[in-house]
């Protein structure tokens, strides 16, 4: 077993001081009220502007203060400017004009609608402006791509798909046909609800391309899937539900935008098949360029001299965690080649250098999320080292000329600063948004450990605790959702390691078989074997981090997750019954029959289990918690939210009703407002006070559990 302790505060504590006074632990209210740094948006290969919001401690409610920073001075400070309109999503031109949305209006008598704005900004903050760029009646713009030529701009919203302009204000809903207030979905039109809404049949995230001429849209815009003509797409542009900008790309002369579709059909549920196409200005329909593979093609990066594109492909359809690998296409001959095929790393945001002579993306790597530069032409593959320590998670990144890199750093300790490489080497921090203020807090430590797991792989966790803090330690074992994902070194507002054991916890999370950034095959060891190597894995890292750690009181633990790790909480319950003093569930599944037929996104189960229900029964049923709800004997708290799809709500109430039925105490936190996450901030405060009040209950009181190794 190795390990490697890592100070996740800038400033070390003794007994949990800090300049000689006592450092108070970081509270719920603290995460849920600390500032967030945004991605920056950069003018002239200097000036970057960044947002950061904050959140108001009495009231809770959430506001945007906005910053521009002169990069080519070393010793810039960032510099506050005001808007006179609530501004998001920003973004410079080629103009040099800062674009941005906004619901408010220079003139309050003006109906709220999200329109696109422009204003002139100076480096030391001065603002000219803003001037109205495009106001659709009806219809609210929710998002924008300027074109590098600053003479077009995409706008997308959602549009039913056969209005030929932006927007129909005489549209009509075919799935409300009245007199009652029932919706009527047909069987043959995909999903009919998906993430946290019910569908609207007909209506899609569509784009459309306006020209801009003095900063204003011209024209009636052209819709890149083709409008009403029969051979367009049907489908959501922007991708639904978390599809963005990344997802549309303008060529570099302006001719036309790349994006990213999935065809909304009666296969939706069961495919992930999404395809690229380009949309030219001047000729329709769009082409489809990634047609030949069934799975995953995203994230369009053309060239800066517009020669070559570079996306992202995964190759086995109906797998949502396939290998990300680096496709490089030539727009002259057609010929794409595999960049990264012989790497195992699953890469995510991807970029051109300012030159255009190699490619950057990020990727989990074991517990951190580093850069990586690649070369077009051998596809060498080289991890960039940004950061002294640890990269942890670093996004998004921003090349610059010289081969500058400004991106985004948080950690399990700090959230997210801004920061400047300098010929990608090591980076400078641009911002103090919240590392000063994390270090007036009792300050944590993380130590990343291994241990030999199922089948004898290599399996990576982590410890965080308080720094300096004696047992003995309740433990906390954190279980991660996905299944393939990871609790990787960093920052969450939702599960966060470090407010969890500021509270006098250790928490202690595993990444099993099945996790990101160990390699494809270690990913997909977990297919149809859900309860098996991942249960082992954990049990053998709880193991092994009691040993590393003395001060950590394995008779007192709890363990808790969400999603796949809410799953784990129940098939806990069931097959390591008597390990823990209480248990944690949120939107956890509890029944694999009931799960299947209420569920959206089928491509999900069907792969994990080697078919839909029907076809593979006894694969879902062998990893089925409810089969095994006669042994369940811990205390568990249960929390759902009303507008969960993806994990139906009705898996949390039949786990409660289980834990009545076998008079076992139990809880259930019931968000109606909230769906997979909870997001809000009076719920986040809710929700952490209910877990810590279940924690202390059982910790405090209950009587100590027999560890077993």
């Amino acid at each position: 077993m190795t390990a490697t302790a890592l100070a996740s505060a800038p400033l070390a504590a003794e007994d949990h001081t800090v300049d000689g006074l006592k450092a108070p632990p970081m509270t719920a209210t603290d995460l849920v009220t600390m500032p967030r740094l945004s991605g920056a948006t950069v003018a002239m290969d200097r000036y970057a502007v960044f947002s950061v919001t904050e959140t108001d401690p009495d009231t809770l409610d959430r506001s945007r203060q906005h910053y521009v920073l002169d990069l080519q001075q070393s010793d810039a400070s960032p510099v506050p400017f005001e808007l006179p309109i609530e501004a998001y999503a920003l973004a410079f031109g080629q103009d040099n004009f800062l674009y941005f949305l906004s619901t408010e209006h220079l003139d309050e008598q003006q109906e709220p609608r999200s329109r696109l704005w422009r204003a002139a900004l100076e480096g030391n903050g001065n603002v000219t402006g803003p001037m109205l760029v495009a106001d659709m009646p009806d219809t609210d713009i929710a998002g924008f791509k300027l074109a590098p030529t600053s003479n077009a701009v995409a706008l997308w919203a959602e549009i039913p798909r056969d209005c030929p302009s932006f927007g129909c204000a005489d549209s009509t809903a075919a799935h409300l046909p009245g007199p009652g207030s029932g919706r009527l979905y047909q069987g043959d039109e995909g999903f009919f609800r998906h993430w946290d809404r019910w569908a609207t049949p007909g209506v899609y995230n569509r784009t459309f391309l306006f020209g801009l001429v003095d900063g204003k849209v011209v024209g009636d815009g052209a819709p890149v899937d083709g409008g009403v003509d029969p051979s367009g797409i049907k489908g959501n542009t922007p991708t639904m539900p978390f599809g963005g900008g990344g997802d549309i790309a303008w060529a570099p002369d302006g001719s036309g935008v790349y994006f990213v579709a999935r065809e909304a059909n009666a296969n939706e549920p069961v495919s992930t098949d999404h395809d690229i196409y380009f949309a030219s200005i001047s000729d329709w329909p769009p082409l489809v360029i990634t047609d030949a593979n069934k799975a995953v093609d995203t994230a369009p990066a053309p060239s800066p001299d517009g020669r070559f594109l570079a996306y992202l492909a995964m190759a086995r359809p109906g797998y949502e965690s396939d290998r990300m690998v680096v496709q490089l296409r030539d727009r002259t001959t057609g010929e794409t080649r595999a960049l990264t095929q012989n790497v195992d790393l699953s890469f995510g945001r991807l970029e051109w250098s300012a030159d255009g002579s190699y490619l950057l993306a990020t990727a989990a790597d074991v517990l951190d999320t580093p850069v990586f530069r690649i070369n077009p032409v051998s596809g060498e593959t080289t991890k960039l080292d940004l950061m002294a320590g640890n990269e942890a998670h670093i996004g998004n990144i921003v090349p610059l000329s010289g081969d500058r890199l400004l991106f985004t750093r948080d950690s399990i300790g700090v959230p997210s600063e801004l920061f400047l490489s300098d010929g990608m080497g090591q980076a400078r921090p641009l911002t103090d948004i919240v590392t000063s203020r994390m270090g007036e807090l009792a300050s944590t430590v993380t130590t990343r450990f291994s241990f030999p797991g199922a089948k004898g792989d290599t399996v990576w966790g982590q410890i965080t605790r308080l720094e300096n803090q004696t047992g003995p330690i309740p433990a906390i074992l954190y279980i991660h959702g996905g299944p393939q994902g990871s609790f990787r070194d960093g920052w969450s507002s939702r599960w966060n390691p470090r407010v969890v054991a500021s509270q006098g916890y250790a928490v202690i999370s595993v990444d099993f078989h099945g996790s990101a950034g160990y390699g494809q095959e270690f990913m997909d060891s977990i297919n149809r074997d859900w309860g098996g190597k991942p249960l082992e894995d954990l049990q053998k890292g709880l193991a092994a981090a009691l040993k590393l750690d003395e001060q950590i009181d394995g008779s007192k633990a709890c363990a808790m997750g969400a999603s796949y790790g809410g799953y784990m909480v129940n098939w806990i319950a069931g097959k390591w019954p008597d390990r823990f003093n209480c248990l944690v569930q949120h939107d956890g599944l509890f029944d694999m029959r009931s799960f299947y037929y209420s569920t959206e996104e089928l491509w999900f189960p069907r792969w994990d289990f080697g078919g839909s229900y029907a076809e593979a029964s006894d694969e879902y049923e062998r990893w089925n918690p409810v089969n095994h709800v006669d042994r369940w004997q811990t205390p568990m708290l249960v929390i759902t939210g009303e507008k969960d799809y993806r994990v139906p709500y009705t898996q949390g109430l039949q786990s409660f009703t289980a834990l009545q039925e076998r008079n076992i105490p139990s809880q259930l936190l019931v968000f109606p407002d909230e769906n997979h996450w909870v997001l809000g901030a009076e719920n986040s405060l809710q929700w952490h006070k209910t877990v810590f009040d279940w924690l202390d209950r059982w910790l405090d009181e209950s009587e100590p559990k027999a560890e077993v190794e």
